[in-house]
């Protein structure tokens, strides 16, 4: 085994605690004080709900006249909060072609999905049937909705019957405007009514 001379091992214990605390000490300086950037280092503001409502915000405070007396960001925030069930707390028990269309049967799994299926269910058979001509009808027997969606156009049926109960129910570009409309604190389906 070979033996350091106690002053070589001194040195270069020495220089290597001096190198180590001036690395930690540059580390803590910078997470001290970033560098500066206009660019945010990642594209996704968490969760999608999270990210429209930022985006919604960003819209807003980029507008100077916005109404802020007006702006409901937690009727938007509900909403959301609905299309998240409809799409996650439901089970689709059945999807069945049927002549120019289908028929879908689901199930909401919570009461919380329950709730926001009656109130989807109240509002998107005319808004589906503005978007694309298409019939949808809704009935509800116990805690199962069947959904007939139907077209007169047979180059249509494929597709209705490709997009399933989910596709037919985020099928149309009506929903940005909707959520728009809300968080400015506007009643999208008032003129529907």
């Amino acid at each position: 085994m070979m033996k350091l001379n106690p002053l070589i091992l001194s040195a270069l214990l020495t220089h290597g605690i001096v190198a180590f605390a001036e690395e930690n000490q540059a580390t803590m300086m910078h997470h001290q004080h970033p560098v500066e950037t206009t660019e945010a280092p990642l594209s996704e503001a968490g969760n999608d709900a999270f990210g429209t409502i930022q985006e919604v915000i960003a819209r807003l405070n980029s507008n100077p006249d916005t109404d802020w007396s007006k702006v409901n960001i937690e009727a938007l925030r509900q909403h959301l909060v609905d299309m998240n069930d409809m799409t996650l707390n439901v089970e689709v028990i059945s999807q069945k072609a049927v002549q120019q269309g289908l028929v879908a049967i689901v199930k909401p799994t919570t009461a919380r999905s329950a709730a926001a299926l009656k109130r989807v269910f109240t509002a998107h058979p005319a808004q589906l049937k503005r978007d694309t001509g298409w019939d949808m009808q809704i009935v509800k027997t116990g805690d199962r909705y069947t959904l007939t969606t139907t077209t007169e156009n047979p180059g249509e049926v494929s597709k209705i019957r490709g997009l399933g109960y989910i596709g037919l129910m985020a099928s149309g570009g009506h929903h940005q405007l909707h959520h728009w409309a809300m968080a400015t604190g506007v009643n999208p389906h008032a003129r529907h009514q």
